[in-house]
């Protein structure tokens, strides 16, 4: 499910904060009001995490099977 970021449209709010974040299916109608303060709402343009570079030994720690070419079609486990 996507996390999308919200704001409120004008003002602040004690039990929100002003800015928050919810997971929302794809399907679900779009949000307008605020679940906690029931004021307007506007969805933020977020970004998204995507590492640059990753090492061989992080790609290890994360879980993922670490393979190289010693030749034409053929791979070894590191």
């Amino acid at each position: 499910m996507p996390l999308y970021e919200y704001e409120l449209c004008e003002g602040d709010c004690k039990v929100c904060g002003g800015k928050f974040t919810l997971n929302r299916p794809l399907s679900a109608k779009p949000l307008t009001n605020c679940p906690a303060c029931k004021k307007p709402v506007r969805k933020l343009l977020s970004t998204f995490n995507s590492p640059s570079k990753i090492s061989l030994g992080a790609a290890k720690k994360a879980g993922f099977k670490v393979y190289k070419k010693i030749s034409k079609g053929e791979y070894e486990r590191q």
